[in-house]
């Protein structure tokens, strides 16, 4: 399984990037080091939407806080940038595909990442990792 991170990016050129914490959704807590993983810079911190793929060097589960019922399973991981996009997809190109039940890769995207618009880790589909890696 491959996996997808949308999170506030402030260098899109760096070589490693750390993420501490991160929430995690649609089997985003299952990622694991050597999972290849697709970098979204969230656009609502400043982002262009996809800017790099990677393979995760580290990821450690954080522990759930005592006496809160309801979490969202958070994990931190370190990220080494394999490649660079070659072109955009960003919130813009995701938006149209609203069709939740059509089966294209965009939609996965969209829904995953855009229906709820927190910043989060997600378990992608092998159909939708073929689809991102054209973008390289």
């Amino acid at each position: 399984m491959a996996f997808a991170i949308k999170a506030a990016i402030g260098d899109a050129r760096a070589k490693t990037f750390a993420f501490t914490a991160q929430k995690t959704m649609y089997g985003g807590k299952h990622i694991a080091a050597g999972d290849t993983i697709f970098l979204f810079a969230s656009e609502t911190d400043g982002g262009s939407g996809l800017i790099a793929r990677g393979v995760v060097t580290s990821a450690e589960p954080v522990a759930r806080k005592r006496g809160v019922a309801r979490q969202t399973p958070r994990v931190s991981v370190t990220i080494k940038r394999t490649a660079r996009v070659k072109r955009s997809l960003g919130r813009d190109d995701l938006k149209p595909f609203k069709d939740w039940n059509d089966g294209q890769p965009v939609t996965e995207l969209n829904f995953k990442f855009y229906r709820q618009s927190t910043n989060k880790i997600v378990g992608i589909s092998d159909e939708t990792a073929a689809f991102l890696k054209r973008f390289f």
